[in-house]
């Protein structure tokens, strides 16, 4: 086995580990408050991942994480997952998976307008293809259009500001401490929206905990899988693969949550799908065949 199927089939794992996850967070939008899940999935995210550096030896605190680019990333984490668990909460799972797919496109356009990077006429083409399948999803002004979907968007685009500082991120910084720091900051993130929603605490119950393990779990082991995955396969042959949780949170949404996407939605999520695919394939191919980054690219961003 090739440590490119390796890779490719990792990064499928690491999809399918992801939509389970998200399905566990809709799951339990349904008893809880969107400010209790954030704040009980950032602490044990935070808890597990300062567990395993304390496991390495690895420092839990940095002077570092008080880097301007550290707070943008840390802010755009905590909007962002406000962003996605609110779209699942208020709206259908099948089009918050496939508006987030839109955030390859978007970090390829903000690190053009934004980093200077360079982007030719084929991927400013599939960023067109990429928005007009989005608008397809949502059609505004009609009666098709779901105001919920606004959260998946305002999710792509607070996610997107996260990868674009986290490219300006110095690579000795470990990866444990920037991913215990993104989740402990969706917990104020948590606690600014109960207090200006007014939502009240509720006590889960057992089959609320056990949907709270399976959310951390999954989403800690999906980011374990990309991360091996990333490490040990080539960029071009690994990142169209990232697509398959698309196709991982359709069947979920269909099968536990009796979604029916329509015609135009499934036609706006292939094109989505089919745009990103070619537009992170471009990118690879120019990273392989450039031996040197572009400036500022210092780390590439997690999704």
């Amino acid at each position: 086995m090739s440590d490119n199927f390796r890779a490719a089939l990792l990064m499928i794992l690491s999809m399918a580990l992801f939509a389970l996850e998200d399905a566990f967070i809709k799951l339990l939008t349904l008893h809880l408050p969107i400010s209790q899940i954030l704040m009980t999935s950032g602490f044990l995210g935070a808890l597990l991942f300062s567990l395993r550096m304390v496991r390495r030896g690895q420092r839990l605190w940095s002077r570092a994480l008080l880097r301007p680019a550290l707070v943008i990333r840390n802010l755009g984490e905590a909007i962002g997952a406000v962003g996605f668990v609110a779209a699942l909460a208020l709206g259908e799972m099948a089009t918050a998976a496939a508006i987030l797919q839109l955030l390859p496109l978007t970090i390829m356009m903000g690190a053009a307008l934004f980093l200077g990077e360079k982007v030719g006429w084929r991927r400013w083409i599939s960023v067109a293809i990429g928005f007009a399948g989005m608008l397809l999803i949502l059609r505004p002004g009609t009666e098709a259009f779901q105001p919920a979907a606004l959260w998946a968007l305002l999710s792509v685009a607070a996610l997107t500001m996260r990868d674009l500082a986290t490219r300006r991120i110095a690579t000795e910084i470990p990866s444990d401490l920037l991913s215990a720091a993104a989740y402990a900051s969706i917990v104020p993130a948590g606690f600014l929206l109960a207090v200006t929603a007014g939502q009240a605490p509720v006590n889960p119950s057992v089959a609320d905990w056990a949907y709270l393990a399976g959310m951390v779990l999954f989403g800690v082991f999906g980011y374990s899988a990309l991360v091996t995955s990333t490490r040990i396969g080539e960029a071009a042959a690994v990142a169209p693969f990232r697509y398959s949780r698309l196709a991982f949170a359709l069947i979920v949404a269909v099968v536990f949550f009796s979604e029916r996407p329509d015609a135009p939605t499934l036609i706006g999520a292939a094109l989505i799908a089919a745009s990103g695919c070619y537009a992170m394939w471009r990118e690879a191919r120019l990273r392989e065949a450039s031996p040197q980054p572009p400036d500022g690219m210092v780390r590439r961003g997690e999704p």
